[in-house]
């Protein structure tokens, strides 16, 4: 795994709040605590972007065979062109 490193500034009582939850052992550092805010981020994001296409499909009214082509489409649409 590459290690970029990244600077930025704090404001002292963010920079405190972060060196107490380091200091009480929930964090073996300042960086895996930014790490595991970021992995939860990405979560939430995730998990809004499922309750997103459900609400989508609840909206859309009603449904149709599930085709190949139709579970293909709607796997392009849940995954991205990327997929």
């Amino acid at each position: 795994m590459s290690r970029n490193t990244m600077s930025f500034a704090l404001p002292e009582n963010m920079r405190d709040y972060i060196d107490a939850r380091v200091s009480a052992g929930n964090y073996g550092n300042t960086s895996e605590y930014l790490r595991e805010l970021i992995r939860r981020d990405q979560q939430e994001q995730a998990a809004q972007r499922l309750r997103d296409l459900i609400a989508d499909g609840l909206a859309s009214g009603v449904g149709r065979e599930a085709t190949d082509d139709v579970i293909a489409e709607l796997r392009e649409r849940a995954l991205g062109p990327e997929a």
